[in-house]
């Protein structure tokens, strides 16, 4: 029992192993990146080693038949098929095994569990399905064994063991299965709590953004009363372009943009020949991804808190350039400023009225954990610089996310 301990927790390592993998994260797992299925590859053939490596053997669970069927099942029919080789000649060469009720059961194991990832990925997750699958091939290979055996003891010693050892080792694949189905469903519920809550932040921020343009009309409305149609347009484009952005966690930078454009479209009217807006961005970066809002709240803390602190300020600069990793967008603005002591208390104090800094940064948080940056400079006479800093991002990976979704679901597709 001891022996049979062991062996249960070197496949529980394995699961825990594999459950850092990406790809087997996902619901659906019919298209893993060749990085996951050479990860996983690694972890099935050591885990085919382990028989070989164990100086005490259980003799009721065979690490090699565990290994070939779930490779199969969970990273596909070439994953499944090298293991499946590996294995084999493992048996055959270092124990001398014979080669045809080997390779028979090995190559039928891992063929057959590509198949059904490939063809039926639901089904290949289930641990019952990993259960039969690793049964089934245990008992052909203990019974081509005990048939090809020498002797008549060695066929009953064979014989003894196909009661318990088939169930044994299903009962390990099933394991494995359930271990990283697990983490899976985890994982599922971690990322739909994250994009609830972000949903609800950006359902916070908008009304902010809103109750801000409808001032800017309303102060058009007493010196500039021609000018509010053509503000309401801009407005409309604005929210448009918002709403357009709220249930996606990441946009290209250039929808980003647009909705900033919009907003000091709209803001200029008010303002006038006052507002002076400097760009320095690179085209090159209008097809990475930010999250929605994020740039946005930094122009209008610039337009709110820097233009409107002083008669004399209305120079504000947007600066979005790579840093290494990092996508940098930084806005400046040329107003009284706050003391450099009271930046945390102004910006991202708790109080009824959030601000709209403190929102971005609780989002920010949310979706990126501590892999963010978020930065206000500030003093007396020197304007306020803001500074955000999140992981570059290229569009590809949003296409190609979309194209497995696609793939998976070819009805939508329709």
């Amino acid at each position: 029992m001891e022996n049979l301990f062991n062996d249960i927790c070197i496949l529980v390592t394995a699961a825990f192993v594999l459950t850092f993998v990406p790809g087997l994260r996902r619901q659906e797992r019919s298209l893993l990146s060749m990085r996951d299925k050479g990860t996983a590859l690694l972890v099935f053939l050591i885990l085919g080693l382990v028989e070989e490596a164990s100086f005490s053997r259980s003799g009721w669970l065979n690490e090699r038949i565990v290994a070939v069927c779930a490779a199969g099942l969970m990273a596909g029919p070439w994953v499944g098929l090298v293991v499946s080789a590996f294995v084999t000649w493992l048996a055959v060469r270092i124990d001398g095994l014979p080669l045809a009720s080997i390779s028979i059961s090995m190559l039928s194991g891992g063929l057959t569990g590509g198949w059904l990832y490939h063809w039926r990925p639901k089904l290949a997750q289930h641990p019952l399905t990993g259960f039969s699958l690793t049964f089934a091939v245990s008992l052909v290979r203990r019974g081509l064994m005990c048939f090809g055996a020498a002797n008549v003891g060695g066929a009953l010693q064979i014989f003894r063991q196909i009661g318990t050892a088939p169930v044994v080792q299903g009962l390990g694949t099933a394991l494995i299965l359930a271990i990283v189905a697990r983490a899976r469903d985890d994982d599922e519920q971690t990322r739909a709590a994250v994009s609830a809550e972000v949903r609800a932040l950006q359902a916070r921020m908008n009304p902010h953004f809103l109750f801000n343009a409808l001032n800017a009309l309303a102060a058009l409305a007493t010196f500039a009363p021609r000018e509010i149609p053509r503000a309401a347009g801009r407005l409309c484009h604005f929210l448009r372009a918002s709403f357009d952005q709220h249930d996606r966690p990441l946009v290209p930078l250039e929808e980003e943009l647009a909705v900033v454009r919009s907003y000091l479209d709209i803001e200029s009217l008010r303002f006038g020949n006052r507002l002076q807006v400097e760009e320095t961005i690179d085209p090159e970066l209008s097809e990475v991804l930010a999250p929605p809002f994020s740039l946005q709240p930094l122009v209008e803390n610039a337009v709110q808190h820097g233009l409107q602190s002083s008669a004399t300020a209305g120079r504000l600069r947007l600066a979005v350039q790579v840093a290494g990793e990092w996508l940098e967008m930084s806005v400046c603005d040329d107003g009284k400023g706050v003391p450099w002591r009271e930046v945390e208390q102004v910006f991202f104090a708790e109080r009824p009225r959030a601000h709209a800094l403190s929102l971005l940064r609780h989002r920010l948080q949310t979706l990126f954990g501590r892999s963010f940056r978020l930065e206000v400079r500030s003093d007396l006479g020197q304007g306020t610089t803001v500074t955000l800093c999140v992981p570059l991002r290229p569009r590809f990976e949003v296409v190609r996310r979309s194209l497995e979704s696609v793939g998976r679901n070819p009805r939508r597709a329709n």
